[in-house]
C-alpha cells in the first residue's frame, strides 16, 4: 500500500516502494512538499495544487482527511484516481510532528462511474431537441469518456 509520511512542515520525509510505483516518480527530498505525486486533479479535471491537497489540509488544520477521491499525473502521462488517508501525528505534549498517508489506488472503480456519466450524457444527448444543449453533453461524454480510459490504462 502506498505509504509516506512528512514532517510538521509538510516536507515529505518516508515513502516505500509501493509509493514510488503508485507515483510513478521517486520524491524528493527537500523538495516535495505535501504530496509525492507529480501533478494533482479533482475527479472534475480541475489542477489541485499541492499546498490545497488532502495531505497539506490536515496538516494546516490538525485533522484526518476523509471521504476525498483525487486524480494523480504521473510523469509518463497515466492517471491514478486515489482515495488518500492523511493522518496527523502528534508528540506526547499534543504537538504536530508530521503526518502520515495511505493512497488507496481506487482507478477502476472511477473509470467505471465516469463511464456511467458518459452512458448518461450520451443518451441525453440524443433526446433533447437544442442542437447546442446536445454537443455540450456529446462532448461532456466524450471529456468522461476519455478520463475512463485514462484511468483504465487504454489511453494516456
Amino acid at each position: 500500500m502506498p505509504t509516506y509520511t512528512t514532517n510538521a512542515e509538510g516536507e515529505v520525509t518516508y515513502w516505500n516502494k509501493a509509493c514510488v510505483d503508485f507515483a510513478g516518480r521517486v520524491p524528493q527530498l527537500g523538495q516535495d512538499r505535501w504530496c509525492v505525486t507529480w501533478k494533482l486533479y479533482t475527479t472534475s479535471g480541475k489542477a489541485l495544487p499541492h499546498e490545497k491537497c488532502p495531505m497539506a489540509e490536515a496538516i494546516k488544520h490538525k485533522r484526518e482527511i476523509r471521504d476525498e477521491v483525487a486524480i494523480a499525473l504521473r510523469p509518463d502521462g497515466t492517471r491514478r484516481a486515489f482515495v488518500p488517508y492523511p493522518t496527523p501525528l502528534f508528540d506526547e505534549n499534543g504537538q504536530l510532528t508530521g503526518a502520515v498517508n495511505l493512497l488507496i489506488d481506487v482507478s477502476h472503480e472511477q473509470a467505471a462511474v465516469l463511464a456511467q456519466q458518459a452512458a448518461r450524457c450520451e443518451r441525453l444527448s440524443k433526446q433533447i431537441s437544442s442542437q447546442a444543449d446536445a454537443k455540450l453533453l456529446a462532448d461532456l461524454a466524450a471529456g468522461f469518456s476519455e478520463v475512463a480510459a485514462a484511468l483504465r490504462g487504454t489511453q494516456s
